[in-house]
């Protein structure tokens, strides 16, 4: 409708209402009624659309004695007049106005269950009762958002605002959830009956909610969106929200959207999603079941290549100098039409290179393990590390592979054989100190990716289904991209299963279970670290991409290491790193004596000497129950 024609429509419909009032003063007045004599309203020239209140009245279903009380409770609200007259009727006091007697008396085709709950003045509140005076001498009141709509202001009830969505349809969309929102569209333009809920299952909640938007456009509704935690308990506050929503959608139109998240469907989102009429659709990561008929839909984030097309899609003409650094992102990130929109917007704020995108792109999607990981800072380089030139050349190898998985599991077309064993996981073993851990770091930093030390303490449950549970967590969070996950003293986790000889046995070998298939569907780099290579379990073994084993170092590679391990702040003399090579412990031992000894040449007020290095190894010694040889310290000091 054009403004003025809703223009025109709203002066017309102000036209019949005050008609429609007219109509009822008469039959207030005293003395006998005069059939349907003076109905003004139908003397008035026709209408494009119906007035609002033959609208509402075929809309809920209303008999024409519910119609006037409708009439006549607004009427008292908006005519002087008629409200003076209403109190001229009847006795003075909280009586005063209209009553359930007064219409049964003055209105046409009266009947006793206009007011029962289970007619529509009363379910939907489209009026409402004072209480105390019993049914036929209550004041009847019109509801406000009743009133506004029989002036003609379609606004939604203040109530349920601020789940109103705009209007607007989103600017981008995937083309697979386009594809889901056509095929909605389908289902429910239909005349099946009863209408089925629909259930949008996946990991983009954001892209859930564009797909749903796209589909309330497309049968021009609007939509509530309602999340999952927001909801008041099962009960009358819960009850009343779902009448709201129920009368909201046939006066708008509108339709129903409820946001779950990763969250389980709760009771009373489970009440809406079966109770609700008309358009209803759920969204959650996980599958949900309703008693209701339910089709569900998967709308999950973008894969790389549709990634890829909503960047360049975003970006426009300024794409074509940034295919690589469109190609990285769109390989290592999972995020959602609209973020990409949002990182996009600001680029433009930032100097537009290569790096501004990749860092804005790992904000957006930093994942939330806050309570299952610990967040490491990657400040160590390739130079850092002291390895055989195998080991450096099989971690060069791994970063790599992250780097192009772009072109060979997308524009190669490994991705179309089979989604499994598309992630990057690898296992690093070798004893205690021998630089596992500095390698991930090395990843993390070379890669330009967040390093997640994954808390086995807070991940590992003695209750049956709580280490799945909180694993699950870990894996979806980091799904978004941008995160390196590291297992440190992985065996505690993914040792091997074992004979069944009780039911403990049995729920460990589910959880080895449950996590060889996390790890095979993985998409993002994941380390593994171990002492013990031989305790892990083989099948496990086969899903890692690569293994790289660290050795013990030699007396060469200790040297190195030694000659790196001090910063190049701590004041030395008489350092000898061939002679401290002489000992025979890792890198992380070398580490620990390299930091009590400059402790202890701090607390001496003099550089760091041999003899603190003496100091310090022999305590690193003693916390490794190792007593230093002789020959290890000879010439020291």
């Amino acid at each position: 409708m054009t403004i003025a024609a809703a223009i025109r429509w709203t002066d017309a419909n102000q036209a019949f209402l005050a008609a429609e009032f007219e109509r009822l003063k008469r039959r207030l007045e005293p003395g006998p009624i005069a059939g349907g004599a003076g109905d003004t309203a139908a003397q008035l020239p026709p209408m494009a659309d119906l007035p609002a209140i033959d609208q509402l009245s075929a809309v809920f279903g209303l008999s024409v004695f519910e119609r006037d009380i409708l009439l006549l409770a607004a009427g008292v609200e908006m005519d002087s007049e008629l409200a003076s007259r209403c109190r001229q009727m009847q006795s003075s006091g909280p009586r005063a106005g209209v009553t359930f007697a007064l219409a049964l008396a003055v209105l046409r085709e009266p009947h006793w269950s206009a007011l029962t709950m289970a007619r529509p003045l009363r379910r939907y509140r489209l009026i409402e009762m004072d209480t105390g005076y019993g049914l036929t001498n209550a004041a009847l009141r019109i509801d406000e958002r009743i009133l506004h709509y029989l002036a003609g202001v379609n606004l939604p009830d203040v109530r349920l605002q601020p789940y109103l969505q705009p209007d607007d349809v989103p600017d981008s969309i995937p083309t697979e959830h386009r594809a889901v929102s056509e095929e909605s569209l389908r289902l429910l333009s239909s005349d099946t009956q009863p209408v089925p809920a629909l259930h949008y299952c996946g990991n983009d909640p954001l892209g859930q909610e564009d797909t749903a938007a796209l589909t309330a456009a497309g049968l021009e509704r609007r939509l509530f969106l309602i999340k999952s935690e927001d909801l008041p308990p099962v009960g009358p506050e819960l009850d009343l929200l779902q009448m709201l929503l129920e009368r909201e959608a046939a006066l708008l139109p509108a339709g129903l959207f409820i946001q779950c998240g990763a969250a389980p469907l709760s009771s009373s989102a489970r009440q809406l999603g079966e109770k609700a009429p008309g358009i209803v659709i759920l969204a959650s990561r996980e599958p949900i079941h309703l008693d209701r008929a339910l089709v569900r839909f998967e709308v999950g984030k973008p894969r790389p290549l549709a990634q890829r097309r909503m960047w360049e899609e975003a970006f426009g003409e300024r794409a074509a100098g940034r295919h690589e650094t469109i190609d990285m992102v769109s390989a290592h990130f999972r995020l959602s039409a609209r973020t990409i929109l949002s990182a996009r917007a600001l680029m433009d704020s930032a100097e537009n290179g290569a790096a501004d995108l990749w860092r804005i792109c790992r904000s957006q999607s930093r994942p939330r393990l806050e309570n299952l990981a610990q967040r490491l800072t990657a400040e160590l380089t390739w130079d850092d590390l002291v390895l055989p030139p195998r080991q450096i050349e099989a971690l060069r190898h791994l970063a790599l592979q992250v780097r192009h998985r772009m072109k060979v599991h997308e524009d190669w077309g490994f991705s179309a054989k089979s989604s499994r064993g598309l992630g990057l996981s690898a296992l690093f073993s070798g004893e205690s100190g021998t630089g596992k851990t500095m390698a991930a770091e090395v990843l993390a930093r070379e890669l330009d990716l967040d390093l997640y030390r994954i808390d086995l303490s807070a991940v590992v449950s003695k209750y049956i289904g709580e280490t799945e549970k909180n694993l699950k967590q870990v894996f979806d969070a980091a799904e978004e991209g941008g995160a390196l996950l590291l297992f440190d003293e992985a065996d505690a986790l993914f040792g091997k299963r074992s004979d069944v000889k009780d039911s403990r046995d049995r729920y460990a070998n589910i959880e080895v279970g449950y996590l060889l298939q996390r790890m095979e569907a993985y998409q993002g780099l994941a380390v593994l670290t171990t002492n013990l290579k031989s305790s892990m379990d083989r099948a496990f073994q086969r899903r890692l991409r690569v293994t790289i084993n660290f050795p013990f170092p030699d007396a060469s590679q200790r040297e190195a290491i030694w000659c790196r391990v001090f910063p190049a702040g701590v004041p030395l003399r008489g350092v000898d790193p061939k002679k401290l090579a002489q000992l025979n412990v890792a890198g992380g031992s070398i580490r620990n004596i390299a930091l009590n000894a400059a402790f202890l040449a701090a607390a001496s007020g003099g550089p760091v000497e041999m003899s603190h290095l003496l100091r310090a190894a022999t305590l690193e010694g003693e916390k490794i129950e190792r007593p230093l040889s002789e020959a290890e310290v000879r010439g020291w000091v």
